[in-house]
């Protein structure tokens, strides 16, 4: 029987780098990519009433973390520590959830990837894409997960094409940039991604 992400987080690991449940202990590491200018345009923020996550203080980093441990206990989202496995520097965070919207993009999965800029790199963003394609469908019961990744982000579009995303060719809701990636065990449901885009 598949556990419930909500109740037992697993912890997701490669040869480079490691996921796991977001916690206060993150806080301060974590501020180092929050605070990054170079950074946060590379975040997306799209949907999340204005907080554009470019924290400077503590104090806002320990609140927002405050609120992603809210937001998992009540089942919104998981939100995830990406850690270096040789350092255990603490990169970034990602972010991973179900839609539940009248939508045509009712029930894909929506993942978001916060690095530190530095590590702003294919390599390691494949790492991280390697874990969702693996994992994240079926712990999140989903066809389909959608992401976000502006022009100028050449390594993340790389790396998102690289491991079989493709930009979808109309908004989502209002946004731009975004693209997506449908299980490839179930070809069935590519050919649904597609028409919906066309709709």
């Amino acid at each position: 029987m598949k556990k419930d992400i909500y109740k037992e987080c697993p912890i997701y690991k490669t040869e480079i780098l490691t996921l796991k449940l977001t916690s206060f202990e993150d806080v301060a590491e974590l501020l180092k990519c929050y605070s990054d200018k170079k950074a946060v345009p590379l975040f997306n923020s799209d949907n999340c009433d204005g907080d554009d996550f470019h924290y400077t203080t503590i104090k806002r980093m320990k609140e927002a973390v405050d609120f992603w441990k809210y937001a998992y206990e009540h089942r919104y989202f998981v939100r995830l520590t990406i850690l270096l496995n040789k350092t255990r520097e603490k990169i970034g965070t990602i972010e991973m959830f179900k839609r539940e919207e009248e939508d045509k993009f009712n029930h894909f999965g929506m993942l978001r990837i916060d690095l530190i800029n530095k590590y702003e790199k294919q390599q390691y963003i494949d790492e991280i894409l390697q874990i969702v394609n693996q994992h994240f469908y079926e712990d999140f019961e989903v066809e389909s997960i959608l992401t976000k990744a502006i022009t100028n982000a050449t390594e993340r579009i790389a790396s998102l094409k690289s491991k079989g995303y493709v930009q979808i060719d109309k908004k989502f809701i209002i946004y731009d940039d975004y693209f997506v990636r449908t299980n490839v065990t179930n070809n069935s449901n590519y050919v649904t991604v597609k028409d919906k885009q066309n709709t």
